[in-house]
């Protein structure tokens, strides 16, 4: 089971200089998307308990469109393992003008991680 997630980066979520977004925002676009495949496969929206990995591997600055891929690899009795990507898919170019952006041939992979989930037994529903 996966999931896609497509979102814009504010000057809200730039967190230094050069409105570069905090890396947190990511892994917080990465919690959205393992409560969606939850609610998806289980009916319930779980609690994330721990990453195993994350690696941040390029920029992203306020502007820029992120997509989020998500997908549950593994499953146990309550458990569920997950795996996340991170693309910049279109960038801000402010260089030019305070509103120039470019659609991305190639996406950007800017982050990666995997993590587990739990969803009680008994609240489980689709299972």
């Amino acid at each position: 089971m996966n999931t896609m997630l497509k979102c814009r980066m504010s000057l809200q979520d730039a967190h230094y200089g050069g409105n570069l977004v905090d890396g947190a925002k990511i892994l917080a676009l990465f919690g959205d998307a393992a409560t969606e495949l939850l609610i998806r496969h289980d009916g319930d929206e779980g609690l994330f308990r721990a990453y195993d990995q994350i690696d941040f591997l390029a920029p992203v600055f306020a502007g820029d469109y992120i997509e989020v891929h998500a997908e549950i690899i593994s499953e146990g009795n309550t458990s569920r393992k997950m795996r996340f990507e991170a693309y910049k898919v279109i960038a801000a170019r402010t260089d030019l003008s305070p509103s120039s952006a470019d659609v991305l041939e190639e996406p950007v992979l800017v982050a990666t991680a995997t993590g587990t989930c739990i969803v009680q037994k008994h609240l489980q529903r689709k299972s």
